[in-house]
């Protein structure tokens, strides 16, 4: 009976690590037609401005004051948020970061139908808004940091 015990109890820990091992595999992709999409908004004062008042609202709580992915609610997760300051997370396209931000992947919600003026948007654009391109924008201005 403890040798069934012993036994099952390896059972299970390899099974959880498994699973873990496969879940943390999982990676985001990102369709072709959002990888090569473009930022229709030009990245000046006005657009930076609106972007961070975006990112107040929407992503700093778990992705942080500094976009290092250590907001209040990122511990809270079973994922660690992007690091905005990254050069692996910088040289994802505007069309990538766009579709990440829409449709989510795991912790991360998806926001689509939360930016202003995009509740309807059509699949595969950058929305009806200036919003989604404001917010790719102030994420671009985290490689400087």
């Amino acid at each position: 009976m403890k040798s069934l015990i012993v036994i099952l109890g390896v059972v299970a820990l390899m099974t959880t690590t498994l699973s873990f091992s496969l879940s943390q595999d999982d990676p985001w992709k990102v369709p072709e037609k959002y990888e090569k999409m473009k930022n229709p908004v030009v990245a000046d004062d006005a657009s930076i401005k609106a972007g961070n008042e975006l990112y107040i609202t929407h992503c700093r709580s778990c992705h942080g004051i500094k976009g290092k992915g250590e907001g209040k609610r990122a511990t809270n997760l079973n994922t660690t948020p992007a690091d905005f300051t990254s050069a692996s997370f910088q040289k994802q396209t505007d069309g990538a970061l766009l579709y990440k931000i829409y449709f989510g992947h795991k912790d991360m919600p998806g926001f689509k139908k939360r930016i202003p003026g995009n509740e309807d948007v059509i699949e595969g654009s950058f929305g009806k808004t200036r919003s989604p391109g404001d917010l790719i924008n102030y994420l671009r201005t985290f490689a400087k940091q």
